[in-house]
């Protein structure tokens, strides 16, 4: 949100696609704000999995793995995908 240098190193200048990547991270957040308070677990699993999902295609989008973001985003999905799974072992949510 402040561009500041480090993410322009990492991202490029601003860009209207940098300004709908910000839009969708900050609906990310208001979501995940929300179901801090609201009791459905099935709803945080769904976040969850387009998360992993996106995150784990952006090598493929981006086409390098070199990349900052991609490999914060890489590590990001893997801690997300432990997430899943406890979630689905400890039967918070049933597939």
């Amino acid at each position: 949100m402040t561009n500041a240098e480090n993410l322009r190193r990492a991202a490029g200048d601003f860009t209207p696609a940098r300004g709908i990547l910000l839009a969708i991270y900050l609906a990310i957040l208001m979501a995940s704000v929300l179901l801090l308070i609201l009791d459905k677990p099935e709803f945080a699993f769904a976040l969850l999995f387009i998360q992993v999902v996106y995150k784990l295609l952006t090598p493929f989008t981006v086409k390098t793995i070199k990349n900052p973001i991609v490999i914060s985003n890489l590590f990001i999905a893997t801690f997300h995908v432990f997430t899943l799974v406890t979630m689905i072992q400890k039967k918070v949510i049933v597939l």
